[in-house]
This record gives structure tokens, C-alpha cells and sequence, in this order.
């Protein structure tokens, strides 16, 4: 409305440690307002770095939020790249429409560059805000209800020579870290987790287990070492039939095939049940490729991890290329105008380098397609054929797309 009074724009600043609580509840009121337990608010108050952390304020009223977490993400190469971790962003209802995200959005992003990190990423509640500011869908994951009555499992050469025990979530978590530490250097899009991260993955209130038994662990373990793991809840039920009870993976990791089947046919085996729930999977996660029936498991795609480059080339010269690759881009960026212009990107599976160019361009596209491309799950090729990248000299679109891809699908194995 034209006489609509909305007052003075709020106030941004940099969150201070007394303030926390009043951000959180408005983060929590914002998302729908039903309260955390005790044990998870405690853990993201001690995870959060606060000069990090954007408050919008309206008088002594927190209105909205935007942190940012100091990751490190694998990319393609295996390197360990620094990342902004975008997270707990938020407005309040009162305050929508007011250019309160953009504000918060432009902030970040220009603090994100001052910190010297080429990267930020987030996960997105709605995937519709975040592509005007740059970020593009860069993994995507599986989610998966197995019928495990009807689909069977074969497995490896090996399998049976791993041995499977169960554990107290917390009484192993230095020997599960230790094996996820290992598997983070193979796949890009995983975190390398720093301390009090380890938490995250034992968090177990009462308030969300939705019916099902408290987190349960089984390790996988030969000559003496663990090998594997797998975190999970039982949800028991009983229909006509019988026994009809569910099992709800949390997460699973393993060092080699035979230990990761090894898992996957316990999970299928449990006593009661009927159905392996799985959810946030790697989409060429072994387990696709040994049940009997593809089918019996309604596999569903969803994407996961958003990447926005915050310096092009500083982000394009992190990463190595699976084939020679030596392409000029021209960037589109209107929010973050420093990235904008034409880029020379040479590489190879060795290293690259990338900078300023005035050569003519071979591909155009926006800094939103880029990222998506960044950790090779999204192909140069498919965005072509969507109209959102545009191939100037002929032959560099499939040149690039070859070089931009990898040996594995990236893949998210934890919200934050």
C-alpha cells in the first residue's frame, strides 16, 4: 500500500555472545516455532562463532539473522577448501519485504570475501530465495524406503570377513570420527568437522525420535581396527501380518566395499522389520547396485548443497579437472560485481590456474550456474540445454563439461 508506514531499516551488526538467545528465538519462530531440546540449543550455542554472525535489530527486537560457519569442503582433487557455512538466516514475519535478506545477503557475502574464503554454501528451507544472490544447486542426495523383504542383498567377496558389534554411540565416537575423517578427502561436498562437530551426529532428544528407539551404533571392525560404522533408530510395528517395523538410518560410513555391505546387510537383517528408511544418501551410493530390486527401494532424488563463488578465481584454481581444460569465461555477477568479466580457466587432473582475461569468451553463463557446476554433480551440458549457459566458440562446452566433472558424485553427509 502507498501510505504503508514501515519505519527506519533495521540495524545490522555483528552478533555478541549475550545476544544469542534473542537471535535463536526469532530463528526458531521464524522456521514455525516449535522449541528445540535443551541438548541441541546448547550444541548450536557452542558451535556458533559469533563475530561470524549478522543480527538485524529493530530497537532491542532481534528481526532477522544470517551466520556463517568456518568449513572446510572437498572439492574435486581432493583438496580442502575454505567455506563460508551460510546458517540460521532468518526474518521475521513482522519485518518481510523490507530488504532486510538482501541487506543481510550483502553483508555476508562482502565479509566472506574480507575473510579471504572463496566459498559459501548453504542449505536452503526455500531454494526459490537464494538464486538471485548467486547460489545454485551443486549436490544432490538420495532418500530411500527399502523393502527389505522383497529386495535382497548380495554382497562382495570379503564381506564375511568383517565383524560387526554393537556400541554406545558416545563410546565410539572417536573411532567413527576417525573413519569419517578418512572418507572426507574422497568425495567433494563433504565437510572436514571441526571440534564439537563430532556431536552432531550423537545428538539424540527424546523430542525427536518420533516413536523409534534411542540412537543405536553398530561398528564394523578387522585386525583390531574399525573399519566402518552405522548410526540408527528402530521404530517397531505391528500390522495383521505381523511384524512391520522400521529402521532409520542416521548415517553410515565405511572404508572399503566389504565393510560397507557388511553394514547395509545388517541393517537389512534387523529382527522385526521390514523397511530400511534412508535419507540424504550419496546418489551412487554402493547400496543401489547390490539389492535385487531397484524398484522395491522408491529411490527419490532431492537436492542438498547450494555453492555461491564468492572469488571466481580464486574458487577455479582450487580445484583440479578430470581432463585438460583451457576455456574463457564470461561471468555474470550483479551481486557481487568484483567476480563479473571475462575469466581464463586452464587445468588439468594436476592444478590449474585461473585469472583475468581480455580474450574473447568460449561460454557464458552467471556465477548461480557456475557454482552449481563447481563441484562436478551438475554438468556444463545439461545447463546448456536449459538455456542457462551459452557456448560462443564450438567445442567449449563439451570441453569444459568433461574437465568440470568427477569420478564421484559430491555429496552433503550433514546438514548445518
Amino acid at each position: 500500500m502507498a501510505n504503508e508506514q514501515r519505519g527506519p531499516a533495521p540495524e545490522l551488526r555483528a552478533l555478541k555472545p549475550e545476544e544469542w538467545d534473542k537471535v535463536y528465538a526469532n530463528l526458531i519462530r521464524a522456521f514455525g516455532g516449535p522449541p528445540e531440546a535443551a541438548e541441541e540449543r546448547e550444541l548450536w550455542n557452542a558451535l556458533s562463532e559469533f563475530d561470524r554472525f549478522l543480527g538485524a535489530w529493530d530497537g532491542d527486537e532481534c528481526v532477522g539473522s544470517a551466520g556463517a560457519f568456518s568449513f572446510r569442503l572437498t572439492v574435486p582433487g581432493g583438496a580442502s577448501v575454505p567455506a563460508a557455512g551460510v546458517t540460521m538466516v532468518g526474518v521475521a514475519a513482522t519485518h518481510r519485504r523490507r530488504g532486510v535478506l538482501t541487506s543481510m545477503m550483502r553483508r555476508q557475502l562482502d565479509d566472506v570475501r574480507s575473510w579471504g574464503e572463496p566459498l559459501a554454501v548453504l542449505t536452503a528451507s526455500e531454494p526459490a530465495i537464494y538464486g538471485r544472490f548467486g547460489y545454485g544447486a551443486a549436490t544432490f542426495q538420495t532418500d530411500a524406503e527399502i523393502d527389505t523383504a522383497r529386495a535382497g542383498l548380495s554382497v562382495p567377496p570379503g564381506t564375511d570377513d568383517v565383524r560387526l558389534r554393537y556400541a554406545e554411540p558416545a563410546d565410539v565416537l572417536d573411532a567413527c570420527e576417525a573413519v569419517y575423517a578418512r572418507r572426507v578427502p574422497e568425495r567433494p561436498g563433504m565437510l572436514a568437522r571441526g571440534p564439537g562437530w563430532e556431536r552432531l551426529g550423537v545428538l539424540d532428544p527424546e523430542s525427536e525420535r518420533g516413536g523409534a528407539s534411542p540412537l543405536q551404533c553398530v561398528v564394523a571392525e578387522r585386525d583390531g581396527g574399525t573399519v566402518g560404522y552405522a548410526r540408527f533408530r528402530v521404530k517397531p510395528s505391528w500390522g495383521p501380518g505381523g511384524p512391520d517395523g522400521e529402521v532409520l538410518l542416521s548415517a553410515l560410513e565405511a572404508l572399503d566395499p566389504a565393510a560397507e555391505a557388511a553394514l547395509w546387510r545388517f541393517l537389512f537383517d534387523i529382527d522385526l522389520t521390514s523397511r530400511v528408511v534412508a535419507r540424504g544418501r550419496p546418489v551412487d551410493e554402493s547400496w543401489q547396485f547390490l539389492v535385487s530390486d531397484i524398484r522395491r527401494c522408491g529411490p527419490r532424488l532431492r537436492d542438498a548443497l547450494y555453492v555461491r563463488l564468492v572469488d571466481v578465481g580464486a574458487a577455479l584454481r582450487q580445484r583440479t579437472y578430470q581432463a585438460p581444460v583451457d576455456v574463457v569465461f564470461e561471468v555474470e555477477d550483479a551481486f557481487c560485481p568484483w567476480n563479473a568479466g571475462r575469466w581464463r580457466l586452464t587445468g588439468d587432473p594436476k592444478g590449474a590456474s585461473c585469472g583475468r582475461t581480455e580474450d574473447a569468451a568460449d561460454l557464458t553463463l552467471s556465477v548461480r550456474e557456475l557454482g552449481a557446476a563447481y563441484l562436478g554433480g551438475v554438468s556444463l551440458t545439461a545447463l546448456a540445454a536449459a538455456g542457462r549457459v551459452r557456448e560462443v566458440r564450438h567445442g567449449a562446452l563439451a570441453e569444459a563439461s568433461l574437465a568440470f566433472g568427477t569420478s564421484r558424485a559430491p555429496w552433503l553427509p550433514h546438514g548445518f
